[in-house]
Protein backbone atom coordinates (compact mmCIF):
# COMPACT_ATOMS: atom_id res chain seq x y z
CA UNK A 1 0.00 0.00 0.00
CA UNK A 2 1.29 3.34 -0.80
CA UNK A 3 2.09 6.17 1.77
CA UNK A 4 -0.78 8.29 3.14
CA UNK A 5 -0.62 12.30 4.01
CA UNK A 6 0.45 13.68 7.20
CA UNK A 7 -0.77 16.46 9.04
CA UNK A 8 -0.32 19.07 11.42
CA UNK A 9 1.34 22.10 11.04
CA UNK A 10 3.83 24.36 10.09
CA UNK A 11 5.44 22.76 6.99
CA UNK A 12 9.34 23.10 6.95
CA UNK A 13 11.97 21.64 4.59
CA UNK A 14 12.45 18.13 4.68
CA UNK A 15 13.94 15.27 2.84
CA UNK A 16 11.69 13.77 -0.20
CA UNK A 17 9.87 11.34 1.38
CA UNK A 18 9.39 12.98 4.79
CA UNK A 19 6.84 15.34 5.53
CA UNK A 20 7.84 18.02 8.48
CA UNK A 21 4.84 18.71 10.04
CA UNK A 22 4.87 20.99 12.70
CA UNK A 23 1.53 20.20 13.65
CA UNK A 24 -0.31 22.61 16.30
CA UNK A 25 3.34 22.85 18.06
CA UNK A 26 5.90 22.14 15.16
CA UNK A 27 5.55 18.39 14.60
CA UNK A 28 6.79 16.26 11.52
CA UNK A 29 4.76 13.74 10.09
CA UNK A 30 6.16 11.25 7.44
CA UNK A 31 5.05 12.24 4.25
CA UNK A 32 2.56 9.58 2.92
CA UNK A 33 0.18 9.57 5.76
CA UNK A 34 -2.36 12.19 7.74
CA UNK A 35 -3.62 13.89 10.55
CA UNK A 36 -4.72 12.64 14.04
CA UNK A 37 -8.01 10.29 14.55
CA UNK A 38 -10.94 8.74 12.93
CA UNK A 39 -13.22 6.09 14.69
CA UNK A 40 -12.37 2.66 13.25
CA UNK A 41 -16.44 1.85 15.03
CA UNK A 42 -19.27 0.11 13.71
CA UNK A 43 -22.56 2.65 12.94
CA UNK A 44 -23.87 2.99 16.56
CA UNK A 45 -20.18 2.54 18.06
CA UNK A 46 -18.38 5.43 20.21
CA UNK A 47 -19.28 7.73 16.72
CA UNK A 48 -20.25 11.47 18.03
CA UNK A 49 -23.73 11.95 18.26
CA UNK A 50 -24.71 15.52 17.26
CA UNK A 51 -27.16 15.44 20.39
CA UNK A 52 -24.22 14.72 22.90
CA UNK A 53 -22.48 18.16 21.75
CA UNK A 54 -21.78 20.52 24.00
CA UNK A 55 -23.54 23.73 23.19
CA UNK A 56 -21.39 26.83 21.92
CA UNK A 57 -22.41 30.26 21.06
CA UNK A 58 -22.79 31.06 17.60
CA UNK A 59 -19.80 31.88 16.11
CA UNK A 60 -20.80 35.46 14.67
CA UNK A 61 -22.11 36.65 17.81
CA UNK A 62 -20.58 38.66 20.22
CA UNK A 63 -20.86 36.92 23.40
CA UNK A 64 -21.10 39.28 26.74
CA UNK A 65 -18.08 39.70 28.21
CA UNK A 66 -17.50 37.09 31.28
CA UNK A 67 -17.79 38.36 34.56
CA UNK A 68 -16.15 35.99 36.56
CA UNK A 69 -12.83 37.25 37.44
CA UNK A 70 -9.97 35.04 37.18
CA UNK A 71 -9.13 31.82 39.15
CA UNK A 72 -5.40 32.76 40.11
CA UNK A 73 -5.25 30.45 43.63
CA UNK A 74 -4.88 27.53 41.22
CA UNK A 75 -2.68 28.79 39.14
CA UNK A 76 1.18 27.44 38.57
CA UNK A 77 2.70 30.97 38.53
CA UNK A 78 2.09 34.29 37.52
CA UNK A 79 0.38 34.75 34.23
CA UNK A 80 3.05 35.40 31.94
CA UNK A 81 1.88 38.99 30.75
CA UNK A 82 0.08 40.98 32.61
CA UNK A 83 -3.32 42.31 30.93
CA UNK A 84 -3.17 45.86 32.23
CA UNK A 85 0.46 47.36 32.47
CA UNK A 86 0.84 51.36 32.90
CA UNK A 87 -1.34 53.83 31.96
CA UNK A 88 -1.98 54.03 28.20
CA UNK A 89 0.12 50.56 27.31
CA UNK A 90 -1.59 47.65 26.96
CA UNK A 91 0.11 44.50 27.40
CA UNK A 92 0.61 41.53 24.77
CA UNK A 93 -2.45 39.97 25.79
CA UNK A 94 -4.81 42.68 26.13
CA UNK A 95 -3.70 44.14 22.38
CA UNK A 96 -4.48 40.80 21.20
CA UNK A 97 -7.98 40.82 22.82
CA UNK A 98 -8.37 44.23 21.04
CA UNK A 99 -7.51 43.26 17.94
CA UNK A 100 -9.90 39.80 18.48
CA UNK A 101 -12.51 42.06 20.14
CA UNK A 102 -12.74 44.28 16.59
CA UNK A 103 -13.58 41.26 14.56
CA UNK A 104 -17.05 39.72 13.10
CA UNK A 105 -16.09 36.38 13.99
CA UNK A 106 -15.79 35.62 18.31
CA UNK A 107 -15.01 32.31 18.58
CA UNK A 108 -11.89 29.73 18.64
CA UNK A 109 -11.86 26.37 19.57
CA UNK A 110 -15.26 26.49 20.69
CA UNK A 111 -14.68 29.06 23.01
CA UNK A 112 -16.63 32.44 22.89
CA UNK A 113 -13.58 35.03 23.51
CA UNK A 114 -13.69 38.06 25.99
CA UNK A 115 -11.32 39.65 28.05
CA UNK A 116 -8.39 37.71 29.38
CA UNK A 117 -8.45 39.71 32.51
CA UNK A 118 -11.52 38.06 33.93
CA UNK A 119 -12.07 35.13 31.29
CA UNK A 120 -9.34 32.34 31.78
CA UNK A 121 -9.91 30.07 28.47
CA UNK A 122 -9.52 33.45 26.56
CA UNK A 123 -6.02 34.12 28.44
CA UNK A 124 -5.03 30.36 27.20
CA UNK A 125 -5.70 30.89 23.71
CA UNK A 126 -4.18 34.56 23.33
CA UNK A 127 -0.71 33.26 25.37
CA UNK A 128 -0.52 30.41 23.10
CA UNK A 129 -1.20 32.44 20.05
CA UNK A 130 1.73 34.56 21.80
CA UNK A 131 3.83 31.21 22.45
CA UNK A 132 3.67 29.91 18.91
CA UNK A 133 5.44 33.35 18.11
CA UNK A 134 7.76 33.82 20.50
CA UNK A 135 6.10 36.55 22.47
CA UNK A 136 6.03 38.53 19.23
CA UNK A 137 2.79 40.62 19.90
CA UNK A 138 2.73 41.31 16.10
CA UNK A 139 2.97 37.94 14.32
CA UNK A 140 0.66 36.67 17.15
CA UNK A 141 -2.07 39.44 15.94
CA UNK A 142 -1.45 38.67 12.59
CA UNK A 143 -1.75 34.76 13.25
CA UNK A 144 -5.03 35.23 15.50
CA UNK A 145 -6.82 37.55 12.94
CA UNK A 146 -6.10 35.31 10.25
CA UNK A 147 -7.37 32.27 12.52
CA UNK A 148 -10.86 34.14 12.80
CA UNK A 149 -10.53 35.08 9.36
CA UNK A 150 -10.58 31.51 8.75
CA UNK A 151 -12.98 30.22 11.44
CA UNK A 152 -15.62 32.59 10.44
CA UNK A 153 -15.25 31.10 6.85
CA UNK A 154 -15.06 27.45 7.62
CA UNK A 155 -16.75 26.79 10.99
CA UNK A 156 -15.04 24.27 12.32
CA UNK A 157 -17.75 23.30 14.77
CA UNK A 158 -20.45 22.65 12.40
CA UNK A 159 -17.99 20.08 11.20
CA UNK A 160 -18.40 18.38 14.26
CA UNK A 161 -22.32 17.80 13.10
CA UNK A 162 -21.20 16.89 9.31
CA UNK A 163 -21.62 13.20 8.44
CA UNK A 164 -18.50 11.95 6.07
CA UNK A 165 -18.49 8.79 4.11
CA UNK A 166 -17.77 5.64 6.56
CA UNK A 167 -16.20 4.21 3.20
CA UNK A 168 -13.19 7.09 3.22
CA UNK A 169 -12.95 7.65 6.84
CA UNK A 170 -13.90 5.12 8.47
CA UNK A 171 -11.31 3.41 11.06
CA UNK A 172 -8.35 6.67 9.99
CA UNK A 173 -8.07 7.74 13.22
CA UNK A 174 -9.33 8.23 17.40
CA UNK A 175 -9.26 10.33 19.99
CA UNK A 176 -9.46 9.17 23.40
CA UNK A 177 -9.35 10.54 26.84
CA UNK A 178 -7.41 8.64 30.09
CA UNK A 179 -7.98 9.85 33.34
CA UNK A 180 -6.01 10.05 36.68
CA UNK A 181 -8.77 9.08 38.45
CA UNK A 182 -12.41 7.23 37.87
CA UNK A 183 -14.42 10.54 37.60
CA UNK A 184 -11.92 13.70 37.54
CA UNK A 185 -13.13 17.50 37.35
CA UNK A 186 -13.28 18.07 33.47
CA UNK A 187 -11.31 21.20 33.87
CA UNK A 188 -8.44 19.99 35.75
CA UNK A 189 -5.96 19.62 33.02
CA UNK A 190 -3.42 17.74 35.49
CA UNK A 191 -6.02 14.45 35.60
CA UNK A 192 -6.38 13.49 32.10
CA UNK A 193 -4.00 13.16 28.86
CA UNK A 194 -5.84 13.31 25.33
CA UNK A 195 -4.55 11.27 22.67
CA UNK A 196 -5.20 11.61 18.98
CA UNK A 197 -4.60 8.29 17.11
CA UNK A 198 -3.96 8.24 13.49
CA UNK A 199 -4.31 5.03 11.21
CA UNK A 200 -2.57 4.80 8.33
CA UNK A 201 -3.17 1.47 7.54
CA UNK A 202 -6.86 1.38 7.55
CA UNK A 203 -7.27 3.26 4.80
CA UNK A 204 -8.75 1.29 1.77
CA UNK A 205 -8.81 3.33 -1.22
CA UNK A 206 -5.99 6.27 -0.95
CA UNK A 207 -7.59 8.27 -4.24
CA UNK A 208 -11.37 7.53 -2.27
CA UNK A 209 -9.95 8.69 1.31
CA UNK A 210 -7.53 11.82 0.05
CA UNK A 211 -9.02 12.12 -3.36
CA UNK A 212 -11.29 15.09 -2.97
CA UNK A 213 -9.16 17.54 -0.92
CA UNK A 214 -11.81 19.59 0.57
CA UNK A 215 -13.70 16.29 2.46
CA UNK A 216 -10.91 15.26 3.86
CA UNK A 217 -9.76 18.69 5.13
CA UNK A 218 -12.67 18.94 6.52
CA UNK A 219 -12.91 15.57 8.33
CA UNK A 220 -9.06 16.16 9.54
CA UNK A 221 -10.48 19.46 10.74
CA UNK A 222 -13.37 17.76 12.93
CA UNK A 223 -11.06 15.61 14.41
CA UNK A 224 -9.24 18.38 15.65
CA UNK A 225 -11.93 20.01 16.97
CA UNK A 226 -12.94 16.99 18.61
CA UNK A 227 -9.66 16.38 20.49
CA UNK A 228 -10.21 20.12 21.87
CA UNK A 229 -13.42 19.31 23.08
CA UNK A 230 -12.06 16.42 25.44
CA UNK A 231 -9.19 18.81 26.34
CA UNK A 232 -12.13 21.55 27.71
CA UNK A 233 -10.13 25.03 27.04
CA UNK A 234 -13.69 26.32 27.57
CA UNK A 235 -13.90 24.67 31.09
CA UNK A 236 -10.27 26.01 31.90
CA UNK A 237 -9.59 27.13 35.50
CA UNK A 238 -5.68 27.81 35.15
CA UNK A 239 -4.13 30.28 32.94
CA UNK A 240 -1.04 29.37 31.19
CA UNK A 241 2.26 30.86 31.06
CA UNK A 242 5.36 30.51 28.03
CA UNK A 243 6.38 27.65 30.10
CA UNK A 244 3.64 26.29 31.30
CA UNK A 245 0.33 24.93 29.52
CA UNK A 246 -0.83 21.69 30.45
CA UNK A 247 -4.21 22.12 27.57
CA UNK A 248 -2.05 20.14 24.76
CA UNK A 249 -2.73 16.99 23.57
CA UNK A 250 -0.74 13.58 22.08
CA UNK A 251 -0.07 12.41 18.77
CA UNK A 252 0.31 8.79 17.79
CA UNK A 253 0.59 7.74 14.04
CA UNK A 254 1.19 4.14 13.10
CA UNK A 255 2.36 3.40 9.85
CA UNK A 256 1.54 -0.26 10.79
CA UNK A 257 0.90 -1.78 7.17
CA UNK A 258 1.98 1.51 5.24
CA UNK A 259 4.69 1.62 2.13
CA UNK A 260 7.11 4.09 2.39
CA UNK A 261 8.64 3.45 -0.96
CA UNK A 262 5.99 5.39 -3.24
CA UNK A 263 3.57 8.22 -2.66
CA UNK A 264 0.69 9.39 -4.99
CA UNK A 265 -0.15 13.08 -5.76
CA UNK A 266 -3.31 13.17 -3.85
CA UNK A 267 -1.31 12.02 -0.95
CA UNK A 268 1.29 14.83 -1.09
CA UNK A 269 -1.56 17.50 -1.97
CA UNK A 270 -3.15 16.34 1.31
CA UNK A 271 -0.40 16.00 3.16
CA UNK A 272 0.63 20.13 2.05
CA UNK A 273 -2.84 21.46 2.61
CA UNK A 274 -3.40 19.87 6.61
CA UNK A 275 -0.16 20.74 7.41
CA UNK A 276 -1.03 24.67 6.86
CA UNK A 277 -4.59 24.69 7.81
CA UNK A 278 -3.60 23.10 10.95
CA UNK A 279 -0.19 25.31 11.53
CA UNK A 280 -1.63 28.09 10.82
CA UNK A 281 -5.10 27.55 12.92
CA UNK A 282 -4.44 25.31 16.07
CA UNK A 283 -1.01 26.79 17.43
CA UNK A 284 0.66 25.48 20.65
CA UNK A 285 -1.58 22.27 21.37
CA UNK A 286 0.71 19.94 20.62
CA UNK A 287 2.49 17.87 23.52
CA UNK A 288 4.43 14.85 22.14
CA UNK A 289 4.20 12.84 18.73
CA UNK A 290 4.93 9.10 17.99
CA UNK A 291 5.62 7.50 15.10
CA UNK A 292 5.03 4.01 15.14
CA UNK A 293 5.58 1.04 13.32
CA UNK A 294 8.57 2.86 10.98
CA UNK A 295 10.58 0.58 8.79
CA UNK A 296 14.16 0.81 9.45
CA UNK A 297 14.89 3.03 6.14
CA UNK A 298 12.94 5.72 8.51
CA UNK A 299 15.91 6.04 10.74
CA UNK A 300 17.71 7.56 7.77
CA UNK A 301 15.14 9.88 7.43
CA UNK A 302 14.55 11.04 10.76
CA UNK A 303 18.06 11.78 10.83
CA UNK A 304 18.20 14.22 7.87
CA UNK A 305 14.96 16.15 9.94
CA UNK A 306 17.02 16.82 12.69
CA UNK A 307 18.94 19.14 10.07
CA UNK A 308 15.48 20.80 9.40
CA UNK A 309 13.73 21.97 12.76
CA UNK A 310 14.62 23.07 16.07
CA UNK A 311 15.63 21.21 19.39
CA UNK A 312 12.55 22.18 21.02
CA UNK A 313 10.23 21.04 18.39
CA UNK A 314 12.59 17.62 17.91
CA UNK A 315 11.95 16.87 21.69
CA UNK A 316 8.67 16.14 21.16
CA UNK A 317 9.23 13.32 17.99
CA UNK A 318 9.40 9.90 19.05
CA UNK A 319 10.13 7.12 16.20
CA UNK A 320 9.41 3.62 17.09
CA UNK A 321 9.92 0.96 14.94
CA UNK A 322 7.24 -1.49 17.26
CA UNK A 323 3.90 0.11 18.32
CA UNK A 324 4.15 -2.50 21.20
CA UNK A 325 6.74 -0.22 22.56
CA UNK A 326 4.52 2.62 23.50
CA UNK A 327 3.17 2.43 26.49
CA UNK A 328 6.50 2.27 28.27
CA UNK A 329 6.96 5.72 27.06
CA UNK A 330 4.53 6.64 29.73
CA UNK A 331 6.35 5.47 32.79
CA UNK A 332 6.29 9.09 34.63
CA UNK A 333 3.34 11.04 33.88
CA UNK A 334 0.55 13.20 35.43
CA UNK A 335 -1.92 10.58 35.33
CA UNK A 336 -0.39 7.37 36.78
CA UNK A 337 -0.48 4.17 35.07
CA UNK A 338 -0.82 5.65 32.04
CA UNK A 339 0.83 2.90 29.78
CA UNK A 340 -1.37 0.30 31.28
CA UNK A 341 -4.23 1.85 29.81
CA UNK A 342 -3.26 2.07 26.39
CA UNK A 343 -4.26 -0.53 23.96
CA UNK A 344 -2.99 -3.77 24.26
CA UNK A 345 -2.04 -3.36 20.47
CA UNK A 346 0.46 -0.76 22.31
CA UNK A 347 1.80 -2.45 24.74
CA UNK A 348 -1.14 -1.93 27.50
CA UNK A 349 -3.70 -3.46 28.88
CA UNK A 350 -6.86 -1.16 28.04
CA UNK A 351 -9.52 -0.98 25.64
CA UNK A 352 -8.94 -1.08 22.33
CA UNK A 353 -9.49 2.00 19.95
CA UNK A 354 -12.68 0.59 18.38
CA UNK A 355 -14.30 0.23 21.95
CA UNK A 356 -12.81 3.50 23.39
CA UNK A 357 -12.25 6.05 21.16
CA UNK A 358 -14.48 9.25 19.73
CA UNK A 359 -14.41 10.30 16.01
CA UNK A 360 -16.28 12.15 13.82
CA UNK A 361 -19.75 10.81 12.31
CA UNK A 362 -19.64 8.51 9.48
CA UNK A 363 -22.63 6.90 7.46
Amino acid sequence: MSTQPSDNAEPRAAPATVSIDAGNDNAPTVTGSEPDVAKHTEEESKVVNPTELKATAPVDNKPEPAATPAQDTDSPGDVQESVSTTAGQLSPLAQLWKAAEGHAHFEIWGVPLSDPERHIPSQIIFQKFLNANDGQVEKAKDQLLKTLDWRQKTQPQQLLRKMFSKAKFDGLGYVTTYTAGDEPAVDEPEQKEVFTWNLYGSVKSLDETFGNLQEFVEWRVALMELGLMEINIGGAIKPITADYDPYKMTQVHDYKGISFLRQTDVAKAASKECIKVLGDNYPELLKEKFFLNIPAIMGFFYGVMKMFVSKNTLKKFHPMSSGTNLAKEFVNTKVDGLGDKLPAEYGGKGADLKTLGKAPIVQ
